[in-house]
């Protein structure tokens, strides 16, 4: 048991958008962590609040004939209702354009002022001469200035590629996206933060190893940070243009008339203003939670945001005198069906119109089951979401209370834990590796766990079958054990999943009448307490759901694409066969029932580089037992992808040995081959071992 206190923060999410599923990504992501730390025991709070301020705000209010303050609420409303809906649970939900942010960005700015930080220079800045106003980044898109990169279409104040920030007025051909007119270059007086007197402290922080993913701090040390000794390296870190003029809906600088906070200063301390909400409506003390050693800050955010939470933000808390993060933990961006989220095609979903079809946990569980703890972008493909959902959930794992809970409802569990042959001990064992997973943000890892202890747990319903044995009225003892037994390694399963799936952890403590309140809790079975009747926990998901979501969310007429397919069975063993010739030799079934297929779920798969249509993967058949197995599918399907799926296994294949090792078996998969190429699915019910008939 750890007692550690943890302030834990998610992106501010923009006032004058609805949330979509690429948002939900982080949100849900450190839904799960700050879960999983209550559920350990420690102390750990969860604080957002809406982005507010900027010049997008004032041109909706006015198009709409609202106040700022009006379209503010309205927005914060429906994101609280979005996040609520995803289970997702803030201990305080603010908003920038408070009292108490406002506050605490004047006491960070005169911190930075004490500390000669800040000059004020006039620039030229980009104005739009048919909209009548200074335009805000956001509103000026342009080539990228860096002469290594030119990436097109970028914003005026950080390039998304190569990660560079630069002025609006240095953007290579820009556009205002209000007007479409090719600003004109007017100047007006800026306040800047000289970041390069603070190269030495960012240097230290990002660099030590302990705050930021490897790969991010490279990243500052390679663009940004440089060699602090030498004059280049100083200059990679650029002053930091900190004010906008009016007309801006935000916070006036109190000693700069007529110039307003620019929304990244006051954006990342609304977090503090949040807490201070919280503090305030529970009396706790505001410095135990941002000046304290005993207090450890998450920040969770998108890649894209990086520079200014791993730069800027701890060079503000530093000066200011305030805790710095103990870590900056960022993910990926998601893609669907392996793309770009797109309006036209209906794969940029809003929240709102998830909600409309499927159930919110399924959601939950596939981001859980693709996010690990590196930057990568993560695939919602609507195909593998449908059967993860399906297999995994549903198949696998509800339905072993489903089918145990049915046979002693109404009963209490066995006083004594019955002798399972070390099962729920072994789960036991595991708990500690699978809390690794999760504090380390590794939830794909943490999925995989649980779903290798479900194949086990259902091969033991499968093998005692009580189904059978409830015919007898006197084995009606020993249908109490194994139920007993399952239902046991189901609340286990449910611990494990509780920070992802908190319905489902909640409906397990129901069904057992005692609710899963802590980590330890799969460590101990239950014996003696009363059953509920089993009462629904999930539903299967379909295809025509997820059509329908994506149907609705299209914003443009598309045309119907008409494809035509032909289908043909393909049996892919490894060795290069995809575009064999098809056998013309009969086979008798005396030579077909010789085959000894089985479900096998896919633990580990890697590219075959010397190959051209080979992965290599690794199958487990349960027990214990794995084969290692080359199959001709790349093109059809990536790794990563595969990974924790259930496939068909031919399992009494003689071994063949390849030039790039033993393959031990092969995999059924159907189609015409290369890209049309697909792994056949298994029942619900399936489990690794299982004979496939």
């Amino acid at each position: 048991m750890t007692d550690r206190r943890i302030l834990v923060t998610a992106a501010l999410p923009y006032a004058n958008g609805q949330i979509h599923i690429g948002h939900l990504v982080e949100y849900i992501q450190t839904d799960i962590w700050v879960r999983f730390q209550k559920l350990r025991g420690n102390r750990t709070v969860f604080f957002c609040a809406d982005d507010t301020h900027g010049t997008a705000i004032s041109i909706r209010a006015r198009a709409e004939g609202r106040t700022e303050e009006e379209v503010i609420a309205e927005m914060s409303e429906a994101h609280q209702r979005d996040f609520a809906a995803f289970g997702i649970e803030f201990d305080n939900y603010g908003s920038t354009n408070s009292p108490e942010n406002r506050e605490l960005c004047g006491q960070i700015w005169k911190s930075i002022r004490e500390a000669g930080l800040v000059k004020e220079k006039d620039i030229e800045q980009l104005f739009d001469p048919e909209a009548g106003m200074f335009l805000a980044d956001r509103f000026v898109r342009g080539t990228c200035p860096n002469s290594d990169c030119n990436a097109p279409n970028q914003p005026g104040d950080n390039c998304s590629k190569c990660g560079r920030t630069y002025s609006p007025a240095e953007l290579v051909d820009p556009k205002s996206t209000l007007s479409g007119a090719t600003p004109e270059i007017r100047t007006a007086r800026h306040l800047f933060i000289e970041l390069s007197q603070l190269h030495s402290f960012l240097d230290e922080w990002s660099q030590s190893g302990k705050h930021l993913q490897p790969e991010v701090a490279n990243n500052l040390r390679g663009q940004f940070l440089g060699d602090p000794s030498s004059e280049e390296g100083a200059k990679e870190l650029r002053d930091w243009d900190i004010s906008r003029p009016a007309p801006y809906f935000g916070f006036e600088i109190p000693d700069s008339p007529g110039n307003y906070w620019y929304v990244w200063f006051d954006a990342p301390i609304g977090y503090m203003a949040s807490t201070k909400q919280w503090c305030d409506r529970k009396g706790e003390n505001f410095d135990d939670w941002w000046k304290s050693d005993d207090t450890e800050i998450h920040h969770f955010i998108g890649k894209d945001i990086t520079y200014f939470h791993t730069l800027f933000w701890p060079g503000m808390l530093k000066t200011a005198g305030f805790s710095l993060p103990e870590k900056v933990h960022i993910h990926g961006f998601l893609k669907v069906d392996g793309e770009k989220m797109s309006k036209s095609q209906g794969t940029f979903v809003m929240a709102s119109t998830y909600l409309n079809h499927l159930d919110p946990d399924c959601l939950r569980y596939f981001y859980a089951s693709k996010l690990g703890p590196g930057l990568g972008d993560i695939d919602l493909n609507l195909e593998e979401f449908v059967n993860r959902v399906n297999s995994h959930l549903v198949g696998n794992i509800v339905n072993l209370a489903s089918r145990s809970a049915k046979f002693v409802g109404g009963n209490t569990l066995c006083d004594e834990y019955p002798d399972d042959g070390g099962l729920f001990a072994a789960a036991a064992a595991k708990a500690d590796l699978i809390a690794e997973y999760y504090e380390q943000c590794d939830f794909s890892s943490a999925m995989l766990e649980v779903l290798q202890l479900a194949d086990e747990a259902n091969r033991f319903i499968n093998d005692r079958a009580p189904w059978k044995l409830n015919k007898d009225p006197e084995k009606a003892g020993e249908v109490r054990e194994i139920c007993s037994i399952v239902l046991n390694l189901f609340r286990q399963l449910a611990v494990f999943l509780q920070p992802v799936l908190p319905k489902l952890a909640e409906q397990a403590g129901e069904l057992l009448n005692s609710p899963i309140t802590n980590w330890e809790d799969a460590k101990t079975p239950l014996t003696g307490t009363p059953v509920s009747d089993f009462k629904h926990m999930m539903q299967r998901i379909t295809k025509a759901q997820v059509d329908a979501m994506v149907e609705e969310s299209k914003v443009d007429e598309t045309a119907d694409e008409a494809a035509a397919s032909e289908n043909g069975s393909q049996w892919n063993d490894g060795p290069e066969a995809l575009e064999a010739e098809p056998m013309t030799e009969e086979c008798t079934i005396e030579d077909f029932v010789k085959v000894d297929l089985r479900v096998a779920r896919v633990i580990a798969a890697k590219d075959v580089p010397e190959a051209n249509k080979l992965l290599n993967l690794t199958l487990s058949l349960g027990g214990g037992e794995t084969r290692n197995v080359f199959a001709g599918i790349k093109a059809a399907y990536k790794p990563e992808d595969l990974i924790g799926r259930l496939v068909v296994c031919v399992a009494n294949l003689k071994p063949r040995q390849m030039k790039f090792g033993l393959s031990e078996g092969m995999v059924c998969a159907a189609g015409p081959g290369k890209a049309d190429v697909f792994l056949l699915d298994i029942d619900d019910g399936a489990v690794p071992g299982q004979r496939v008939h």
